[in-house]
């Protein structure tokens, strides 16, 4: 009876199995889907996406291995022995102290994590600066940040409940200062979300000038965070002053977020939180016997995937290489300035990004190119192209040719 009942059950498994195969015409669509991805990966310019991941040898050593077997899960703080012992915190850990040491942290006064996105990161940001701010005032903190800055601050400040206090920006997209004083509440805790760079124009907001201002003006506590999403991969590695701006010992800021799927061409959203170890420690703890420790992060259960490929792009990618590829960013950024301006379009680009806006063109070029359009009262109706590392100049001629036709007959390309 026994062996019976076994063997219902096996054949019911293997039927299952059987059933649940992919068909034939599934298999063509997903082989059809992988091609298109892959062949239009190659002229995406208006998202700041590297197309060039480079995670070939890691996919090897990865299914070499059959680590698909193994459910990772990097639940807890990443310092801390987590009891889950299928992680990869020590591989995450390195990854933190590799971008602490680049963005100016002093040793053993920071803590940080890989997060799953840029959006993450600034949400810790938020909740890491309310904390602290809460730590220092019974007064709840307000929340400062540029209206071009990335559009998830202001969603941020509504999931934690955080006034938050929109700052006129500039025609070219940073933070007007100007405006940022006078909205300024001295008597209240103030959070502040600096850009680096906005989200269509790439502008950079002046942390120099924003601390002036508080110097001046407010005596009580405050809280910087940087989102560098955009820009913190690469301006750390750029020649001359601008690596200043993402470096803590030259701009005082209390964490920073930076997106690992930009500059750096991982092939999920992924990035980097770091924070200060005195904010870290203004949290409240919430120990959780469960895990026999303390989750600092908002994210519980959290990818272990992330931080392996994370620290395989950086092992396997010398300084020196990040240094070329970031100076040949801002190059082809300059290129297609050049370009755009041989082809009679009006174009605009603020210092150090790798952003460039014009007017906007046919929606047949703004498809070719996945462009992001925007309107501006200043400049109208736009588009940008924004140069990552698969952005090389044969890619810049293509476009910019393409723009030219447009220009010379705007009815004929509409049409």
């Amino acid at each position: 009876m026994v062996k019976t009942l076994f063997a219902i059950l096996l054949s019911c498994v293997l039927f299952c199995g059987q059933a649940l195969a992919l068909s034939k015409e599934e298999r063509s669509r997903l082989d059809a889907f992988a091609q298109k991805a892959l062949e239009k990966g190659r002229t995406i310019g208006g998202y700041p996406v590297n197309q060039d991941t480079s995670l070939d040898e890691f996919y090897a050593w990865y299914a070499k291995h059959k680590l698909f077997r193994a459910p990772l899960n990097n639940v807890g703080n990443p310092r801390s022995k987590s009891l889950y012992s299928l992680n990869t915190h020590e591989f995450e850990n390195e990854v933190v102290d590799y971008f602490a040491r680049l963005y100016g942290f002093a040793d053993n006064d920071y803590w940080g994590f890989v997060t799953m996105s840029g959006t993450d990161g600034n949400n810790h940001g938020m909740y890491f600066g309310r904390k602290y701010l809460l730590s220092k005032s019974p007064l709840p903190p307000i929340v400062y940040v540029s209206e071009e800055a990335h559009y998830s601050i202001k969603k941020l400040a509504d999931v934690q409940n955080l006034e938050l206090r929109q700052i006129r920006a500039t025609d070219m997209g940073q933070m007007d200062v100007a405006d940022f004083e006078s909205k300024l509440d001295p008597s209240r805790p103030a959070l502040i979300v600096i850009a680096l760079g906005t989200t269509f124009k790439g502008a950079i907001d002046d942390q120099a000038a924003i601390r002036r201002v508080l110097e001046a003006k407010h005596k009580g506590p405050h809280y910087i965070h940087l989102d560098a999403a955009l820009f913190g991969g690469y301006l750390v590695f750029v020649d001359g002053e601008a690596a200043k701006l993402v470096n803590r010992q030259f701009e005082k800021f209390d964490s920073i977020a930076v997106s690992g799927h930009k500059f750096f061409g991982s092939d999920e959203p992924m990035g980097i939180f770091i924070s200060t170890k005195e904010a870290f420690d203004n949290l409240n703890p919430f120990h959780v016997p469960y895990l026999n420790d303390a989750v600092p992060t908002i994210t519980c259960s959290r990818s272990g995937l992330a931080p392996l490929k994370f620290w395989w792009k950086i092992k396997s990618t010398p300084l020196a290489t990040f240094r070329a590829i970031a100076n040949e960013m801002m190059s082809n950024s300059s290129y297609l300035v050049e370009k755009l301006d041989a082809a009679g379009v009006k174009n605009w680009r603020n210092p150090n990004s790798n952003t460039v806006f014009f007017e906007r063109p046919a929606e047949e070029i703004m498809k070719r190119y996945d462009l992001a359009p925007e309107e501006s009262p200043t400049f109208g109706e736009l588009a940008h192209f924004i140069v990552m590392p698969h952005v090389h100049k044969r890619l810049i001629d293509q476009f910019a040719s393409d723009m030219k036709r447009w220009k010379a007959d705007p009815v004929k390309s509409r049409d």
